[in-house]
Parts: structure tokens; sequence; C-alpha cells
């Protein structure tokens, strides 16, 4: 460890010293940990275990699975004794978690049978390992922590499994000017990879979202005692379905302590403003958890606005804790919960419709049931009047939740009342009037809910990359070729729109789709104006596609779904769902029957494509596989048993789907309706949530010339930075970006020729040392980061395609895209070596090799392209030789099996035509003879058989643990003395790394680091 490491290392603990932890810096290795947590373990039981008593509560307590590892944390467990008597106990004081011992221990070395680890600083609470901080000096990123920390957890039998370290709930990372925390998890949800997905990384704010980094303004943020033990028993939420903990985010904290402050000091109602995508169902439900464990509070009612919302939430709040709410079937079986003194029946997530059923008294229900001489829902309730209930809405934006406001703080005079909104009712866009005294005013969120609690908007998740930018394409209008997106409205010339024709639309969007999607990578919703024109562009679709499809048998559709709801017809189910509905209710009042008839033709065109059998009677169903086949877009499609003719690529609607539908993988919205204010932002926001670079923004492909709106909506809720709005939210224009290209490759030229190189792809490899090879790599990254982002606007003019191509021919991109992969795999084994590489250079570095894998060129399409190329007449090819293993070589998909593909098509006799089962079956046997004959040779040139070596490497890649015993036994024949023994082990194994590193292909074999290099 570096001088500056330890001295940020012994800062920290002083720090921590300060904030009152106790610093024990006798406790080193496990043994020494366990004794201290028996210690505290028994003095909070009020017990004195025996030795084999206490060995065998770790062996209870001791597992890898870090999920139900943490409920044990958080619960009250029992365990037998020697003598057969339960003991009930926790492992920390669950009730007031202030009232733990809070210690602090560094350079904790945990050595199991196969792994070495030694831990930077760990934060224990009554001797348990909660929080593990890992530091790099300033300059390294911290994600180089990240991966360390995912590295240690991947070796087989590490401390985090099999150890007290495996009631880690915490990790936190920082060179002091920046720190993050994201928390621990079992395997599946816990590691980086080709698409760099990973656990959500967090950065502390203050309440006005201004970030915390410095590791000394963290800490006494954060990790002041009482804070952190908040931290991991309150806003850390244990994802029941999912197996998984998550981490509340800063603002959600501050949001949910707001709504408890309220409640406690009584005073009043109030407004969440969280943008959306901002996680809001996780908000409200830590809420309704806090408050459930109020007593006194007796009821609270999660309230949505539809059944679609009723079923998505109640989903969410049992993801995250099972079965914890109930289906409201009816508005009785609501009435009953209501009633129920049962703890279950505390928390309800119910409908905005079922509960103004219940509190009308001149509703449908209420009367009939007083004709039956029952009493009425509202009679029943009587008894409710006066209790304290707390009603916490979703979505209160919605128009339908004034008309029931009045009625419910009526009936309940001593409630009190939430709302959640990511677009709140300002008098800009507010649509309900309200007249008092011949006076006609526009009801606002604040006239509903008083004052606002808490605000994280659209501008706040864009700068925390919570939510990602817009690129909005205004198809017909005028271009801007300025690509000033922050010139003020009223200093830029009006320019013209022309409205484009349905057909011309179709057109467009089947011309573009490829690029807005990044090859299909992602899809698409096309919002519709009306029902008749959602049907009108279906039947469009399908005739220019079939036309297309006869003109050009190499076309590959679109494929498109519509999904719009039926007429009602006494459908309760429908006509709840059609209230949040306006333009589909109001359509499905005109010919009714001709736009049901359409309905079921474009279900049974559904039911062709997809194998299905839904029925109009059914319309849930249909919706539901609707919205499935959207999010299944995230599926490669060689994961598919139909090879991705699962996925849509388009879906229209009018009303559906554009507020409350999340899918990280749509990314584009095709809009031919008029939207302003709030709906508009929401119909945007299906399209901004974040997956990673691959996906830059969210693209918006606007036909009806809506730049005024656009702009106005920015405005309105952009919060308290309005002026700075614009520049926030919208990509830069394409000119910008082309400038950015051309300055990126301009600086890559100047490094090149500063190395003494030629600024070529084929100089890449005379680059001398890391550091040279490393400055390439962040060098040339930012060149594709920007061309990633270029390739994905649609609205490219020839001149500036041209530009495009002008600064970075195909092919050099190709080239120096191959040459920055082989740079990154050899800088990457040396950072994952003992030690790191030994420049800091190399050890910072972020591959971000996401940025480098094309969405259409799998392993599949590969073998395809060998195959057309081995079929095609010599000379005649329309790919060279060369070409083909460029395009192999520039793709991160085959990092760890680029040369081998390579060298098989180099192989392949010109000749000799093969399809596409002979080309894969080819390869693999190539593959096998390769890794046979480098056995053999190194078999060979050891004095070792080759089946001896062969069945050691085979041990090893199956198991993917190296077993120096093994090793011994392997070189048993030779008849050594174990001085010559140890001199052939390291011989044999210098040369038996790599080969073992390029079969594992980019995962730890654990045991092997004691022989790298």
């Amino acid at each position: 460890m570096t001088a500056a490491e330890s001295d940020l290392e012994n800062d920290f603990i002083e720090k921590l010293r300060g904030l009152k932890y106790t610093y024990r810096k006798e406790i080193r290795d496990h043994a020494s940990l366990k004794a201290n947590f028996r210690e505290k373990f028994q003095k909070l039981n009020a017990v004195t275990l025996t030795d084999g008593e206490f060995d065998r509560l770790l062996d209870e307590i001791v597992t890898p699975d870090v999920f139900a590892n943490s409920r044990v944390l958080r619960e009250r467990n029992s365990f037998d004794r020697d003598d057969g008597t339960p003991l009930n106990y926790t492992l920390v004081n669950i009730k007031d978690w202030c009232k733990n011992t809070f210690e602090v221990v560094n350079q904790l070395r945990i050595n199991t049978d196969n792994s070495h680890h030694r831990y930077d600083v760990m934060l224990l609470i009554n001797g348990i390992p909660v929080a593990q901080v890992e530091l790099k000096t300033l300059g390294i990123s911290p994600r180089r922590a990240m991966q360390q920390i995912v590295d240690y957890k991947s070796d087989p039998g590490n401390g985090y499994t099999r150890t007290l370290l495996c009631f880690v709930q915490l990790f936190i990372v920082s060179n002091r000017t920046d720190t993050y925390y994201f928390t621990n998890n079992n395997a599946r949800h816990f590691a980086f990879n080709a698409d760099e997905r990973f656990l959500p990384v967090y950065q502390f704010a203050a309440e006005d979202n201004s970030k915390i980094t410095h590791l000394d303004d963290f800490a006494d943020k954060f990790l002041a005692k009482c804070t952190l033990g908040r931290m991991i028993s309150r806003y850390t939420v244990l994802v029941a379905s999912e197996q998984k903990l998550m981490m509340m985010r800063p603002y959600q904290i501050y949001a949910v302590q707001q709504i408890v402050d309220c409640i406690e000091d009584n005073s009043g109602n109030g407004y969440i403003w969280h943008t959306t995508g901002s996680g809001k169902t996780l908000t409200s439900f830590k809420a309704s958890t806090l408050l459930k464990a109020n007593d006194t509070i007796h009821k609270c009612l999660f309230v949505v606005d539809r059944k679609d919302l009723d079923r998505q939430t109640r989903e969410e709040f049992n993801r995250f804790q099972e079965n914890c709410v109930e289906e409201n079937t009816n508005t009785g079986t609501l009435v009953r919960r209501l009633l129920s003194d049962d703890y279950a029946d505390k928390v309800i997530v119910t409908t905005i419709q079922k509960l103004g059923l219940a509190l009308d008294e001149q509703s449908k229900r209420n009367k009939k049931r007083q004709e039956r001489g029952q009493e009425t829902y509202v009679d029943q309730l009587a008894p409710l009047r006066d209790k304290r209930i707390v009603f916490i809405f979703d979505e209160c934006h919605r128009s339908q939740f004034g008309e029931t406001h009045q009625t419910i703080k009526k009936f309940f005079p001593n409630s009190q009342l939430f709302g959640f909104t990511g677009t709140p009712i300002f008098e800009e866009n507010a649509t309900v009037k309200e007249i008092k005294d011949d006076v006609q005013t526009l009801k606002t969120t604040v006239d509903l809910f008083q004052q606002s609690l808490h605000e994280y908007t659209i501008t706040h998740a864009i700068d925390d990359r919570n939510v990602l930018r817009f690129h909005v394409d205004y198809y017909g209008m005028e271009q801007d070729s300025t690509g000033d997106k922050g010139q003020s409205q009223d200093k830029k010339k009006k320019k013209k729109f022309t409205p484009p024709t349905k057909q011309a639309i179709v057109e467009a969007i089947i011309d573009k789709h490829e690029s807005a999607t990044a090859q299909r990578r992602f899809n698409a919703i096309f919002a519709t104006a009306s029902i008749n024109e959602a049907i009108e562009y279906h039947r469009l679709f399908d005739e220019v596609q079939t036309q297309r499809s006869a003109d050009n048998p190499d076309f590959v559709p679109l494929k498109i779904a519509a999904v719009f709801s039926p007429p009602a017809e006494g459908n309760k189910d429908v006509k709840q769902l059609q209230e949040d509905l306006p333009q589909e209710l109001a359509d499905n009042q005109e010919n009714p029957n001709e736009k049901k008839a359409a309905l079921v033709e474009i279900i049974a065109d559904y039911n062709s494509h997809y194998g299905t059998n839904h029925t109009i009677s059914e319309f849930d169903g249909y919706y539901q596989d609707v919205q499935q086949r959207i999010k299944s877009q995230q599926y490669p499609n060689e994961d598919l048993p139909q090879g991705g003719d699962e996925k849509i690529d388009v879906t229209i609607v009018v009303d559906m789907l554009l507020t409350g539908f999340d899918s990280k993988y749509l990314n584009t919205l095709y809009v031919d309706k008029n939207l302003k204010h709030h709906g508009l932002i929401q119909a945007f926001s299906r399209t901004n949530r974040v997956l990673n670079d691959t996906k830059p923004y969210g693209h918006i492909f606007d036909f009806r010339g809506q730049q005024d709106n656009v702009d106005a909506a920015i405005t309105l809720f952009s919060g308290a930075r309005a002026d700075s709005a614009r520049e926030i939210w919208l990509v830069d224009k394409a000119p910008v970006v082309i400038d950015k290209l051309k300055q990126a490759k301009a600086d890559l030229d100047v490094f090149m020729q500063s190395q003494g190189v030629d600024a070529t792809p084929e100089a890449v490899v005379n680059l001398r040392g890391d550091d040279a090879r490393a400055g390439f790599v962040k060098q040339f990254k930012e060149v594709q980061r920007l061309q990633t982002q270029l390739e994905q606007y649609t609205d490219l003019t020839d001149d500036q395609k041209g530009t495009i191509e002008q600064t970075l021919p195909k092919d050099d991109l190709r080239a120096f895209r191959g040459a920055y992969l082989e740079t990154a795999k050899q800088l990457r084994e040396k950072q994952s070596g003992p030690g790191g590489s030994g420049s800091p250079a190399v050890d910072q570095l972020d591959f971000e090799l996401v940025l480098f894998a094309s969405a259409t060129i799998d392993y599949d399409y590969i073998m395809g392209l060998i195959a057309n190329y081995s079929q095609q007449a010599p000379g005649k090819q329309s790919m060279s030789r060369e070409q083909l293993i460029g395009l192999i070589q520039s793709d991160a998909k085959f990092i760890d099996e680029r040369d081998e593909i390579a060298e098989y098509v180099r192989s392949l006799d010109a000749n000799k035509a093969l399809d596409e089962q002979a080309v894969k079956s080819g390869y693999e046997a190539f593959k096998a003879r390769k890794q046979h004959a480098e056995v053999d040779a190194l078999a060979a040139s050891h004095g070792l058989t080759s089946e001896s070596l062969k069945g050691f490497v085979d041990t090893i890649m199956q198991r993917m643990i190296f077993d120096g015993e093994q090793l011994t036994d392997l070189l048993v024949p030779l008849d050594l003395g174990w001085r010559d023994r140890r001199e052939k082990e390291l011989a044999l194994m210098d040369e038996l790394v790599p080969l073992l590193k390029k079969r594992a292909a980019g995962r730890t074999i654990s045991g092997l680091s004691a022989y790298e290099q």
C-alpha cells in the first residue's frame, strides 16, 4: 500500500474516532473478529455460550446468502442450546440501533482455503462487520475499488461467504475527493459484465441535492453512528421477490423523513415532487411501512387512479415485501379491509375509483344496498370518521383526484393527505376549475396538498444520471444549423413547419428506426391522436412493409403491435381502465362497433405473429402480453427460444403506456399527437430510463412541430433551475456533437504523434509502455462515445454524414476499434494481476467495453457472414477476408475469442462453400484442435503426458479453482527433489497461466494469482 493511501486510511480512522467510533487496532484477523463478536453477542443477549454453542451459532448464521443474512441481522432469531433450551436472540439491538457499539478496524486479513484478502477499513455494529470501506489514492478512479470488491466476492470460498463478513451490508469506496457507496448482494445482483450493468452506485447528497463527495464530509453526514444505523435498518430495503438489497437514494430518504415528520408534528398535508423514473413507488412503500409501525395511525391507504396502476403498485409493494398488500377485488373488499383490525390490513393499496364509490352516498352501489335494506358503505365506514388515517396518492397530478379530494377530507376530518407527483399542476397547466362565490379559479397541486415537502426534479435526475436527457427530432421543421440549444426563444427566427402525411410518417419511421434504436437494440412507442388514427397507422405499416418486402428480399419488417382499450360494453375493468384514458374513452363513444371490429382484427394479427390466442373479451391479458414483449427487448436474440421473434419493435398507442410504464430498453417515442405540459413530460419520460453508454439519451421523434410545447414544458417542470434547463434536458444538436468528434479525433492524432508514431490504427501496436497505451485507450474511448451518440441521430443531413465520414472513415474506425480492444485486453489483464499493473494510468482506466459491442453483431451473425463469404466465388465476395476479420476484431463481444475466430477465417479454403451449421461445427472443432495442440506442446516441453496435463487443466476449468496439491500430484511421475520440483512448478505455471486465463475468458480462477507475475 502506498504511503499516500496509508495516510488517507489513518486520517479516515481519526475522523471516525472523532465521530465516537472505537478504534480496535488489535482486530486484524478472523479469530480476533470472532472473539469480539462473541463478547458483544453475549452481552446483548445476557448469555454465556460454551465454545461448542458458539461454534454451532456461527455455523447457523454464517452463510453465502447475503439476503438471508440480511434478514437475520434485522430480526429476532432462535437458537437451541446444548441442554435443549431455546435462546431467542438478536445480533444487534434492532429496537434502537443507536444503542449498539460502533467500532472501526483496519487492514483486516481474512484467509480461507482458497482466498487471502485484506480489507482497508471495516465498520462494526455490535461486532458485526456491516460496512467495508476501500480507499484509493487521489487520481485513481473509485471504480477500480468497486471492481476489486467484485473480484474479491467472486473468489470461491471467500470471506464474504465463509466468515462474519457475510453480514456486510454496504460498500464505500473513495479516493478522498470522490466517494461512492453501494449495497452488498448475491452474485446475480452484484457483478460488472460486458454491458456494465451494475447495482445502483450512489453519491450522498444534501436535501437540496448538492453532492457530498469529500470523504470527511461524507463521514460527517452519512457515517455518524445513529445515521449509519438508520441507513442500514430503515433505508435499506430487502426486495423479497428478487432476494436482493436496495438502498434508498438520498432524495427518497429526505422525502420519507418529511412525511414522517409531518405526521409526527400533525402539520397538515403535503406533496412530494419527484420526477418520473426516480422511484416514487419505493419512496411511498417505505413511508407506508414506517407508518405501519406508528401506533397513532389507524390506517394508511396508498391510492392510485386506475386498475392497471393498482395492480402495478400492488405488485411493486409485494416485490419489496412479500404479501404486504392484498388485491382489492371490489369496493366491498376495500370496505372490509378498512374495517379490519388485522395488522396485515393496516396498509392498503386501492384505486381512487373504489374509494370514491365507497364514500359517495349517491353512488349506484350505495343506493342499491340502501334499496335492499342493507347498510351502505358510508354507514359501515362511519366508525372510522374520527380515526387518524393517512392517505398517500400516487400521480396526484391527475384530474380525477380533485373530484374526490373534498369528500375524503370531509369524511375523515382527522386524516392527513400526501401526494406524489412527477409533474405537479401549476396555474399554467391546470385544467380543473373551482368556483367559489362566482369566482372561478384553477386548482393546483398546492391547492390540494397545502405545501411542497420535497423536490427532486427531472433537472436534478439528469444531473445525477438517474434519467437521461432527450434528443428531440422535429420532423417536417426547418433545420436549425446553429447548434445553439440554449438560444432564447425571442432571438430565434420562427421555423416553418410542414405537416407530413401519414404515409410519409410511416415511411420515416421505417427508414429511421434502425438508427434511432441502435439497430433494434431498443424499441419504441408510437403515440397517435385517436383510436381511428391508431387503426389507420396499423394498416399503413402492414401495407408499406408488405410492399417493401416484395421490392427487396433483404428487407426486415418492423414488428408492429397496437394497443388501445375496446368499448367498455359493461365491462367494469375496461370502464375503470378508461377513466384515465380520456381520448380513448371519448373515441369509444362514436362508432364503437367499428373500433371493436378493428381491435379484433389487430389482436388476430398479433396472435398470428406471436402464436398467442388473446381475445378482446379478455383484453387485460392481451395488454399485459404487449407490455411483457416490450420489456423482453432486454434479452439478446440468441437467448430467446424464437431468436428474437418474440419482441416488438414499435407499439402504436393512443393513451395507454404513456404514463406509468417503464422499460430501460425503450428509447424512442414517435409522436403524432398533440402533447403539452405534464402530458408531454410523462410521455417523453417513457424513453429516458438509464441503461449504459449505448443508450445516451431518450429519442423523441415529433411529427407535429411541437417545439414551443417542448420548450414550455421544460421551463415549467425545471424547478429552481429553469434558466439552465434546456442545456440540461436536451442533448447537443448534431453540429455541436460533430465538432466534439472532430476535436476528439484531433486530440487522438496529437497524442499519437506525441508518442512518436503515426496517427493510424496500425501504429497503435508501436506505442511504447503501458502509460502510452493507457493514453490511447482514454483518447479513443471519447472518440467512440461521440460516434455512438451520432449513430443514433436520425436528423443528420448528407453534409453532416459526409463530415463524420471524413473525420473518421468507417474502415479506420473499425481498425481503431480493433486496436482499442486488443490494447484493452492486454491492460485489463495487467490491472487484474496481484498489486495491479504498477502504472497509476492503467489502474484507473475504465474500459467501458459496452461502447464497442454491436447489438446486431453476435456469434450467429458472424458465423452467417463466414458462411456467406465461403459460398461466394473468389474475387466476388461482398466483404474481403481481411474486412471480415476486422469486423470481428472491432466488436467487444469477441474480445476473448477474436484471435481464434480470425485464425479460423484465415484457415478456410476459399474454394469450398460451407453452410452456417458447417461453419459453427468447424469453428468448434478448430478451437478444440488448437487447445489440444497447445496442451500437447506444453506437456512435451515439460516431460509430462498429454493425458495427465489435459486432465489437470480440465479440472481447473470445471471448478474455476487452482489447487496447488493437484499441481504437486501432476509432477510426481518426474520423481524430482523438492528444490527441482519447485523450479519445475514455476516454469510450467509461467506458460500455463496465460493458457488458463485465456480459456477463463475474463472469469476469475481462484488461487491462480499466486503464480501470476
